[in-house]
């Protein structure tokens, strides 16, 4: 992989930086700024050196046009605070405002384009599309640095064509994210447990069914907890359920049996009476929550205390833990003890801990804890999920001599 870290004279070079500034916003007030904290050792390592530099980044989902609520605008100006020096921001992506900002750069400074999703060339289906919106954004550099972790399994005009026009060049957190990975897939120091939770059980098969044969543990919570149940013949009242993967989950745990691999359940569960902060609760057996107050109508949110407590003893045991998805609905607090057991148990425990991006990084910094308790956070949940699932990821493979 071609590396920032092996370039030589940047000096007055126009560098083209592909982060991933999608921050979550309360209008415009940031709510988390990790993946702007993240993106500025290479921006801060390019000024240093004397380049121009002109980040580009998507955020939210708008539909190829602009959107006020989806404006880069409020990431530009928490990106200079960080940076301690102006950051311009251009309030197009491509257009005059555009051309004009790039051109009136001087060596070290930064300006950042509007949201490159406001244009419909950067997802468009058709490679010809992508093609020409990547070769006006290519106008604007010299070399091309992609340090976006978050979308480089996306085949995006940005991250993927772009990064063929321009000689292009990994960042330091792309770099910095695969050694992670490689550490998590290559060689982990042992005992290896994976704590899997978030909504859908769907969304995390490629990752089982990849990790099986390489893990000692797996620890399984959040909403997806209840298809395992349901797999094992429990009832689970009005819990979320994907009926669908039963027989699926039934295989996994067949297999896991198989390859002497542990997988962990909750004990007990936080049942609802509905979904809510106002909701009643109750604390039931996992294979009983029909036994709770609500009978069938009860709403499963959370793993219970007890299974914090079995879970973060598992944590403790081990050398190596990836952690991906919240244990229950952390947002409000009275379901947020299960996720912020795991959270505890992985700031302690003696060994080498990951926090898997998206909803896991949000969790853990909502809840109170710093980036540094933790081995490593990573920026992109859904990148760092398909490469543990053994994909090849288009915006890494593009950087490959």
């Amino acid at each position: 992989m071609r590396k920032l870290s092996e370039l030589a004279n940047l000096d007055g070079k126009r560098v083209v930086i592909r982060c991933d500034l999608n921050v979550p916003l309360d209008g415009s007030r940031i709510t988390d700024d990790g993946r702007i904290v993240a993106s500025v050792p290479t921006i801060k390592y390019l000024v240093d050196q004397g380049a121009k530099v002109v980040v580009i980044s998507h955020l939210g989902r708008p539909e190829g046009a602009p959107e006020a609520k989806y404006s880069l605008e409020p990431a530009a100006t928490r990106l200079g605070e960080l940076l301690d020096q102006p950051v311009f921001f251009a309030s197009d992506t491509v257009g005059s405002e555009a051309r004009g900002a790039v051109k009136a750069l001087d060596r070290g400074g930064v300006v950042v384009l509007e949201n490159l999703r406001f244009n419909p060339g950067e997802t468009a289906k058709s490679e010809d599309e992508r093609r020409e919106f990547a070769s006006k954004l290519a106008e604007f550099g010299d070399i091309m640095v992609s340090d976006g972790f978050g979308v480089v399994h996306r085949k995006q005009a940005s991250v993927y064509e772009l990064a063929q026009l321009l000689p292009s060049y990994a960042g330091f957190l792309i770099e910095k994210e695969l050694e992670v990975l490689e550490r998590l897939t290559a060689k982990p120091e042992r005992p290896y447990a994976v704590v899997l939770g978030g909504s859908k059980v769907s969304d995390k098969l490629g990752v089982i069914d990849h990790l099986l044969p390489t893990v000692d543990k797996l620890l399984v919570g959040g909403g997806m907890v209840f298809t395992f149940l349901a797999a094992l013949g429990h009832k689970v009242g009005s819990s979320l359920l994907e009926a669908n993967q039963i027989p699926v989950v039934q295989g996994y745990v067949a297999r896991a049996k198989e390859l002497g691999v542990d997988i962990v359940l909750p004990t007990d569960i936080v049942v609802a009476s509905k979904f809510g902060a106002d909701a009643e609760v109750a604390i039931t057996a996992a294979d009983a929550i029909e036994g709770s107050p609500f009978g069938a109508a009860g709403l499963g949110l959370d793993i219970g205390p007890e299974s914090g407590a079995n879970f973060a003893r598992e944590i403790a045991e081990a050398k190596t833990v990836f952690w991906n998805g919240p244990m229950g609905v952390f947002e409000i607090d009275k379901f947020a003890g299960g996720t912020r057991a795991v959270a505890k148990a992985l700031t302690e425990m003696n060994g080498f801990s990951v926090v898997g991006g998206g909803d896991s990084a949000a969790a853990v910094r909502a809840l109170g804890f710093e980036d540094s308790q933790f081995g490593h956070i990573s920026t992109g949940g859904g990148a760092s999920l398909e490469y543990l699932e053994g994909k090849k990821l288009p915006g890494l493979e593009v950087l490959n001599d």
